[in-house]
């Protein structure tokens, strides 16, 4: 039978049918955020789930909850990849086909891994909403079975069972905070840690360039976005669901938003860290620790998923580097004549810098004799030493200007 409306009862009643696919995914202290915050913070790593993410839990259950006729037709979704695997591997689970469409601009892991669990995929739409039409127009034509990744009660009350995890390991948690893409997790999550404790503060968070739900809840109805323009793939949505609507403006405390840039320094920090893998939707709780203006309170952020490709990897990597002055570059002028690259050379030796890259440019001036452009690209421990080295070079008389690194990874 359909769900309704979110009750306590199905809550319960999901929390233990989730149990039966869902890996331990027990609080982890931060010591490093907790300094940085002033907060108790602890992690909820969904990212180490048997899928990568959460969304196995609302996907799981919600394939539980239908009859044997609607699994008989076939499922069918639209992912940007973590319901996705979600939905593929509890079909594969309940012995049942699945059909997944997936933006084209999905990253490659996640497009690999629900083909793994046995479903077909098909990629289509350059953001999940358009995949999503796509779906639903299947659906009608072929009599599958559709499975709303956020857009659906069940589906959300799956989704809550993080929120009894939560409580049940620390009950005296203050704030929640959630990734926001559809609302789905959002809304299963604050439902029922306000049915359990309705003192905790649940807090949403999106990415700046994808704020559906923020808008949304500023106009009092549901919102569609002109566009999205986040790295966070996974919440790269223009229209929270409807039907969950009214549960996210009655249960949630706040909307945090954060910068794509906030999640490239986050990724480092977990990576450094916490030796933990999380894509970038799944650091948008980690982003926004800094925006809450709060002090010694017990904070849990939920980290969503770890589902990132190598490519995506490399290029955080690098740009998280270049933010933290890790990775710097500078153009300096100097005579064309022999000795001179050593010397330079031997300038940022000294100030314990490490060159990765040089370019030589002869034609930078009409006499190449009075001057000649030298690029060079190095590593530093953090922006004071970055700033000591360029002092070096400018107290040497070299008049470094400092410019944009190009790509390392080539």
């Amino acid at each position: 039978m359909e769900v309704t409306e979110l009750s306590l009862e199905k809550f319960e009643e999901a929390y233990h049918v989730v149990q039966q696919v869902v890996l331990p995914t027990n609080l982890v202290y931060s010591e490093y955020l907790s300094q940085q915050t002033g907060n108790k913070v602890y992690l909820k790593p969904e990212n180490l789930q048997l899928t990568g993410a959460y969304k196995i839990r609302g996907a799981y259950y919600k394939i539980s909850t239908l009859s044997d006729a609607e699994r008989a037709k076939g499922l069918i979704t639209a992912s940007a990849g973590n319901h996705a695997q979600g939905v593929a591997y509890a079909a594969n689970a309940y012995g049942v086909r699945a059909t997944i469409v997936m933006p084209t601009t999905t990253p490659l892991i996640k497009v690999n891994r629900t083909k793994s669990y046995g479903a077909e995929v098909i990629l289509y739409g350059d953001v999940y909403d358009e995949s999503c039409a796509y779906a639903l127009e299947l659906a009608e034509d072929k009599g599958f079975t559709f499975i709303h990744p956020f857009d659906d009660l069940e589906v959300a009350t799956g989704q809550g069972s993080i929120a009894m995890e939560i409580i049940k390991e620390l009950p005296t948690v203050d704030y929640i905070l959630v990734p926001v893409g559809g609302g789905g997790l959002a809304t299963g999550v604050s439902t029922f840690a306000k049915m359990l404790n309705p003192n905790i503060k649940v807090i949403g968070v999106e990415p700046s360039g994808a704020n559906c739900l923020q808008e949304s809840l500023k106009f009092g109805q549901v919102t569609t976005l002109p566009m999205v323009d986040t790295i966070a793939d996974g919440t790269a949505v223009k229209t929270p669901g409807s039907k969950i609507f009214p549960y996210l403006q009655k249960n949630l405390d706040d909307i945090i938003t954060v910068d794509d840039s906030e999640l490239i320094v986050a990724f480092l920090d977990m990576l450094e860290n916490h030796k933990m893998l999380a894509e970038n939707s799944g650091l948008l709780t980690i982003a926004a620790l800094k925006h809450l203006p709060v002090k010694d309170k017990k904070i849990v952020s939920i980290i969503s998923g770890g589902n990132m490709d190598i490519i995506t990897l490399a290029s955080v990597v690098q740009h998280g580097l270049i933010a933290r002055s890790r990775i710097f570059t500078v153009s300096v002028l100097l005579p064309d004549k022999p000795g001179e690259l050593m010397n330079v050379s031997s300038v940022i030796a000294k100030a314990q810098g490490n060159i990765i890259r040089l370019e030589h440019n002869q034609f930078v001036s009409l006499n190449r004799n009075s001057a000649v452009e030298l690029v060079i690209t190095m590593e530093a421990f953090g922006p004071e030493h970055k700033q000591a080295i360029i002092q070096e070079l400018a107290e040497k008389g070299y008049r470094p200007i400092e410019k944009t690194p190009k790509t390392i990874y080539n």
